[in-house]
């Protein structure tokens, strides 16, 4: 026969109850203990959430910086492939012949096959007379009288630097609304008509880019992505094709449309250096402008000093103090050189107002 199961009598005293071991329970406490709990809690969250975002922030810069060389090396790669291919190519193409008479100035200006390679390996565009006219290159058409004052810039400025040996230029003014980029386009076009001169004019106002409206350029691509070593020069330069204004093919830009709001941190890191070392390279450049943005405005100028040789100031008629300019003078420093002032906009039609 089975036990039967015993129950516990409901009104069974308390006293009866067996000895059990219970902890005691904890008391709650005060209002503000439970508020430091609950404070210590969240920021442990918090911080947790912190570290994990900084993980995944580093993860995504590592995997970015694995990306870039990765596409470095095959950029590289497919350049050193393709090299035998085209040097056989030429031997095939090429017969011998006789050696010809040298010629001492006329070896010493002439590039390598390298350097010829990579300036023809970039794509040419073709410009607009009339969109240039409307746009005031008065050096494109030459029937402005204006175009002479460019003319007598551009030899000025070539014997400048032919004296320090220097070839990088930043064309720059105190203000807004002077003409730098006018400036830098006409000087450019007047310079790309100089037999054994190789120019690029590189648009660096990377907040406000106008190079590519003013030359009638429909697709810039970003500077930002050239000098950060995201996209190879060749793909970004374009040069001079054939055209109706007889400018020289020995000319090539750098247009922008992309804005940059770190423009000076960006201008002023070690791989932009190393880009233009690149870019000079492989294309051996005899000048290089630089349009860059207003010198009062941002610190741009200053952080790109370290990049070029000298600076010409554009100067507003009627619009920049002599005050703004010696303020130019000042932030640039005295170790800076100050190839030239030009003053635009001057009133009046006399040549004499366009000077050097």
């Amino acid at each position: 026969m089975t036990e039967r199961r015993r129950f516990r009598r409901r009104n069974r005293p308390l006293d009866d109850l067996p000895d059990e071991n219970i902890s005691p329970v904890e008391p709650l406490g005060t209002r503000a203990e439970r508020l430091a709990r609950r404070e210590t809690k969240t920021s442990a969250v918090q911080a947790a959430r912190r570290a994990e975002a900084r993980q995944a922030e580093a993860a995504g810069r590592m995997a970015q910086a694995t990306r870039q060389t990765g596409a470095e090396h095959r950029v590289e790669t497919g350049r050193v492939s393709t090299e035998p291919a085209r040097a056989e190519a030429r031997r095939g193409q090429t017969a011998p012949r006789p050696a010809a008479p040298a010629v001492a100035t006329r070896t010493a200006q002439s590039p390598t096959p390298l350097q010829q390679r990579g300036w023809h390996d970039l794509a040419e565009v073709s410009v607009d007379a009339r969109h240039l006219e409307r746009n005031r290159i008065v050096t494109a058409a030459r029937q402005d009288p204006a175009h002479a004052a460019f003319d007598i810039l551009r030899t000025k400025l070539l014997q400048g630097l032919a004296d320090h040996g220097w070839k990088r230029v930043a064309i720059t003014s105190p203000t807004k609304d002077c003409g730098k980029t006018f400036t830098a386009a006409n000087l450019a076009v007047s310079l790309s008509r100089h037999q054994n001169c190789r120019t690029l004019l590189l648009d660096c106002d990377l907040r406000r880019p106008t190079l590519h409206k003013i030359m009638g350029f429909r697709d810039p691509g970003s500077m930002g992505d050239m000098l950060r070593g995201l996209l190879p020069p060749e793909r970004h330069l374009v040069r001079m094709g054939e055209n109706a204004i007889h400018a020289g093919h020995n000319i090539a830009f750098g247009f922008n449309g992309a804005v940059e709001p770190y423009a000076s941190e960006l201008l002023q890191t070690p791989r932009t250096a190393e880009t233009l070392r690149q870019v000079e390279t492989m294309l051996q450049p005899d000048v290089v402008l630089f349009d860059l943005p207003p010198a009062l405005y941002f610190d741009d100028v200053m952080a790109f000093r370290p990049l070029f040789d000298g600076v010409l100031l554009v100067i507003g008629g009627g619009l920049t103090t002599d005050k703004e300019v010696r303020e130019v003078e000042r932030l640039l420093g005295k170790n800076t050189p100050l190839l030239g002032m030009v003053l635009n906009k001057a009133e009046g039609t006399s040549l004499d107002k366009y000077t050097y």
